[in-house]
This record gives C-alpha cells, structure tokens and sequence, in this order.
C-alpha cells in the first residue's frame, strides 16, 4: 500500500511536534506494510498512491484537500488542534470544518480530542481516530546527563524547555513564573518560531535564561538534556500532548506540564499540572515536579512509534480497500 504525505508549505521552516510526527511516520510505517512517499510539488504522482494523508488544519490547506478529493482519493486528515466551544472563536472554524467534512478519517492524538473536535466542529464522532502520539526508541535509552552539562557549560540546577519559541508554547508566563525561583536557571531549546515574542522572553528571563537555539531531533545532546534537567515544564497555553513532553517523560525526567488539552490522557497522575493563564501554578507546578521522584519506570503506556502505529495503517487499509 502506497500513502502521499503533505503538509502546508512552511512547515519545515521552523519544524515542530507536527513536522516530526509527519517524518517519525514516514520512518516506522514501512515496517507494517504502508510505503509513504512525500508530497511534491513539482512532481506530485497522486495518482500512484492509494490514500493521501495531509498534516494540519492551517488556514489554506482545505484547497488541497478539496483537490484530492475531486481526484476520488481516500484522505486522511491529523489534526493536531485543540480547540473548545471556549476558543473556537480564535480558529478558522468553518473552513476548518470544511477540511474535516471532506476527509474520510481525521486522526488526534488522543480520544478527549477525538471527542472535543466531534462536538465543537458537529461532524460525527466516527470520523474521528485516535493514534497516539510516540517516542523514538532512543529516548527509553539511559544518556549521560555529563554529555550536556560539559558541551553547553551548563552548571547547577535547571529547569529545561524544549519547543518553538511562540506564544502558545507560553515560554514568557514561565521566565515570570520563574522569577520565584532565583536558584534555578532556565534552559531554553527550539526555534524562535515568533522571534520578537522569543526576545520579550530572552529579555525577560535576563540572567537566569539559558537560550541554546535548536538542537537536531537525533542528537544524543537532546536526550542528554532530558537526563541532565531537574524538571521539564512545557507550560503551553494547550498541548496534545507535546512531543516534548513525551520524550522526556520516556526519559524519566520530572515534568511540569499544561492540563489544558490531552495531557492527563497520556500522564495520568505521574507528572505535576499547571494552569498556563497563571504564573504562581506554573511556579509551584515546577515546585511539585521537582519534588517528584526520577525514575525511568515510571511508564505504563509503551510510547513507541512502532507500537502506536497499529491503528493508522489499519485506517489506510479500511480505505484504500474501498
């Protein structure tokens, strides 16, 4: 079975969660029998394939939805949204709609969102698919928190952030929340995605910030830095959950994360929740985490791509058999 992968066109300029559960699939669906190619604009081969599987809801990508449907594909949609009765007045709800109405199946990332999306877009529930966002296997994989330490000259106790700097991602409410924790420094890695939000932050954070800009999603610093942190908090305004999260979760790290989204879906009682509109939550949220105790045990869901794909390529073949 051959799938086409596409997204929006500036995706990878700044890539996150989406861009590397896009490329974390295309890596791990062969081992079950599915051959992804990557959209291309100069050659695009619809028709070689059996289903389209296009990633995000971004305002203009219903245009090409709407094309491949008039092709007579199957499509598949990943949301990655969430979006409530309370925010959908932020979102482009009816052409979101649209993109929705015309795919066969809409795949989250969890079943509160597959339910959230259900109600507030008023499509039928059976539309929707959970597959649950995974890990690599490398992050299961103990790496020196010395590796990090000593490259970056990192000293002393920190509370690590790892995503595009945005403000959904919410990393300026953390520097304040921060404020309350002087002996603590704050690493930052990822994009600066909104780069006069990033310098408000950067600013804000003064001295106590550590920004180290990107690191390669394979970097064994990366992992490194997951060991290396007293606490990783991921204080977005919404999640679903944050790969971030989850890779540092499959590394044992104490995490402070956001409630608002699927996050309870996937953490359960085992890491500490914050409210992202409240600096003093995120500041004691942090203050739990660290009270939490650091063990690489602590997982009671297998997080790994090869384990969380089963349901997608089931999703492709009831499709593609039609």
């Amino acid at each position: 079975m051959k799938v086409l992968f596409a997204t929006y066109p500036m995706a990878f300029h700044t890539p996150g969660g989406g861009e590397i559960q896009l490329l974390a699939y295309r890596k791990h669906l062969p081992a079950h029998g599915i051959e992804v190619d990557l959209f291309d604009l100069w050659n695009p081969r619809f028709l070689e394939h059996d289903v389209v599987h296009f990633f995000s809801c971004v305002g203009g990508s219903v245009h090409f939805c709407n094309f491949v449907r008039q092709l007579g594909l199957p499509l598949v949609v990943s949301s990655s949204l969430w979006v409530t009765e309370a925010t959908k007045h932020l979102y482009p709800i009816d052409e979101i709609r649209h993109q929705f109405s015309l795919a066969d199946r809409v795949v989250a990332n969890s079943d509160i969102e597959c339910d959230t999306l259900a109600q507030v877009f008023g499509l039928p529930r059976a539309k929707f698919v959970t597959v649950y966002n995974g890990v690599e296997e490398a992050f299961y994989e103990p790496v020196p928190a010395t590796l990090f330490r000593e490259h970056f000259d990192i000293r002393g106790p920190f509370v690590l952030n790892v995503g595009n700097i945005e403000p959904r991602k919410n990393q300026l409410a953390l520097m304040q929340a921060m404020k309350a924790l002087p002996d603590l420094k704050v690493v930052l890695i990822g994009h600066q995605r909104d780069p006069a939000y990033a310098r408000t932050c950067l600013e804000t954070g003064g001295d106590q910030v550590v920004y180290l800009g990107p690191l390669p999603h394979d970097s064994p610093l990366l992992r490194s830095a997951y060991a290396a942190c007293d606490a990783f908090c991921l204080p977005s305004t919404l999640e679903t959950p944050g790969l971030a999260a989850l890779e540092a979760y499959a590394a044992g790290a104490r995490i402070a994360v956001t409630r608002v989204g699927s996050t309870q879906e996937y953490f359960s009682d085992k890491v500490a929740y914050l409210d992202p509109d409240d600096t003093g939550s995120i500041t004691q949220s942090i203050r739990d985490a660290l009270a939490l105790e650091r063990t690489a045990s602590a997982r009671e869901r297998d997080l790994r791509w090869q384990a969380v794909l089963s349901p997608l390529k089931e999703i492709y073949a009831s499709l593609s058999s039609k």
